[in-house]
């Protein structure tokens, strides 16, 4: 849990990827705040010391995980012609 003020917030490890070029580690959260509201998808992606962190409504993960499959699909079409 993280406090922000006097309000908590659950935060809930979804999945832990490894990027086996680069070595980031990227972990897939949830967070649902305390007050209520949208849940949110948090992406921390760390590059040795160093993290990028992305807060993510459910349609934006909807469009951006669209957007990753298609590349991958277009990725192994390719790799099979």
């Amino acid at each position: 849990m993280t406090r922000k003020g006097n309000l908590m917030a659950e935060i809930s490890s979804l999945a832990k990827l490894k990027v086996p070029l680069g070595s980031q580690e990227i972990e897939l959260q949830q967070i649902d705040h305390a007050e209520g509201g949208m849940s949110l998808m948090r992406i921390r992606i760390r590059e040795g010391k160093r993290f990028t962190i992305f807060d993510i409504d459910p349609s934006t993960a909807r469009e951006w995980a669209m957007e990753m499959q298609k590349w991958a699909d277009q990725q192994d079409a390719t790799a099979h012609e």
